[in-house]
């Protein structure tokens, strides 16, 4: 395996010829309902949406978004992030939050992934535990379209180069999960924040189970995701 990872750079650069070959017969593929029926309300939680300022939205080039913060009284519990892009071509394709979060003031404490079951099928997902200043919070983040739930970069990039070059769609969707940690007392130590980041993947395992249940509900197709990746 370690053998074939060394020709991955060769195998995307060569399908990346064929993507810039056949990018006159992309096709711009429209979600089957709208964003915003994706985990719209939560028991026990105020929902508040986000705006994304024009630039941004610009710069990431999605043709629809949804983001929301789930408050519980005046505290903010975590944050969800959907992004849409109905095709992507040349500068114009999804952004890694593994580039985007150390951009936004937020060091990567450890990375890893997570098993998310849903509906029998397991996926795995990227997991990050970062901080930015005293803020402390535990990221999920997955690329999910075309039939898959993926995790790893490389194979997010392989099937979207073969997918633009065979198929002639590369429809899909980055979603990303914050959950924010509450900050440790001085008595709590090392053992709160163990438990904080416990509570925080237990919620994070619940909530990207919904979240990865009502985006096969919206996607192109309506068949939902198929295909769980193990990387």
């Amino acid at each position: 395996m370690r053998n074939l990872r060394a020709f991955y750079p060769a195998l995307i650069l060569l399908v990346g010829c064929a993507f810039i070959w056949h990018t006159h017969a992309q096709v711009a593929v429209p979600l089957a309902a709208p964003l915003t029926g994706i985990l719209g309300g939560l028991d026990g939680y105020r929902v508040e949406n986000q705006k994304i300022g024009d630039e941004e939205r610009r710069i990431a080039g999605m043709s629809d978004y949804v983001a929301r913060i789930y408050w519980r009284d005046s505290i903010p519990v975590f944050n969800t992030y959907v992004g849409y892009y109905d095709r992507q071509t040349q500068g114009r394709t999804i952004h890694s939050p593994r580039n985007c979060l150390p951009g936004a003031g937020w060091e990567i404490l450890t990375a890893g992934t997570q098993a998310v079951t849903v509906g029998g099928t397991t996926y795995v997902l990227n997991r990050n535990v970062l901080k930015n200043g005293a803020a402390t919070a535990v990221v999920y983040y997955w690329y999910q379209g075309r039939g898959r739930v993926v995790a790893n970069e490389y194979r997010v990039k392989w099937n979207l180069l073969r997918d633009a070059a065979l198929a002639g769609h590369t429809e899909e969707a980055l979603v990303r999960l914050v959950m924010f940690l509450p900050p440790p007392t001085a008595a709590g130590g090392s053992d709160q924040s163990a438990e904080a980041i416990r509570q925080a993947n237990v919620l994070g395992d619940s909530i990207a189970a919904r979240l990865i249940g009502d985006m096969n509900k919206v996607l192109p197709g309506s068949a939902g995701a198929r295909t769980a990746s193990t990387n």
